[in-house]
């Protein structure tokens, strides 16, 4: 009784560090500058295909994760640094107002728009969803479940935090059809400036992680 309540608790803290480091009301505003332009229809293929893709990687991480970076001779240093540029390429010309400037103008064919199958992976679900931190903290919790029980328990708990983020981005839809063009084009430059800063300091984490793991090998 005892070993499945710790394993409970573990599976539900999971949830709540995942939350707490996803940030909903944070992440909606940052999702807003990607969906404006789509489709209601294509909103919600984006919210159920960011549902699907943060499954998978919750899934892969929790349950092969450890053995698949060692595998392929990463670490959580080098995907967090990884999805800081990635992140920085994306935030940028939001921040600067280029991506306004290359907006398509009102009567301008959709095919100005990319795909939204295009964005769903990059940058929807890494880095601005699911990075280096979050695959760290599926992985910690793993190693410190020693039986399978506890395993489905932290199942849950990643299926949980992917339907969070799904859900998320589903309202960032929503919210976006009520929002004007000058609070979107003001609110696209705000959520420029906090993912610029996040992804600085996911470079900045991950750099120094990977440089101290370095000097730890010689």
């Amino acid at each position: 009784m005892i070993t499945h309540h710790l394993e409970f608790d573990n599976a539900l803290l999971l949830f709540l560090a995942l939350f707490a480091l996803y940030s909903p009301i944070a992440a909606l505003s940052s999702y807003l500058p990607y969906v404006d332009g789509y489709t209601k229809a294509e909103q919600r293929k984006l919210a159920f295909g960011l549902f699907i893709n943060v499954l998978i990687m919750s899934m892969t991480a929790l349950w092969i994760g450890e053995p698949l970076l060692e595998l392929l001779g990463l670490s959580t240093a080098s995907l967090a640094a990884t999805g800081g540029i990635a992140l920085l390429l994306a935030a940028v010309p939001m921040m600067t107002g280029a991506s306004q400037a290359a907006a398509p103008e009102p009567g301008q064919p959709r095919a100005a728009l990319p795909p939204w199958r295009s964005i769903v992976f990059t940058p929807l679900t890494f880095p601005l969803t699911f990075g280096g931190t979050t695959f760290s903290f599926f992985v910690a919790y793993r190693a410190d479940s020693n039986s399978w029980t506890g395993a489905i328990g932290l199942s849950i708990a990643g299926l949980a935090y992917s339907a969070v983020t799904g859900l998320t981005l589903w309202a960032a839809g929503l919210t976006n059809q009520r929002v004007s063009p000058s609070a979107a084009a003001l609110l696209e430059r705000i959520a420029g400036i906090l993912l610029t800063a996040i992804a600085v300091i996911l470079i900045a984490s991950g750099g120094t992680r990977l440089v101290v793991d370095v000097l730890h090998s010689l």
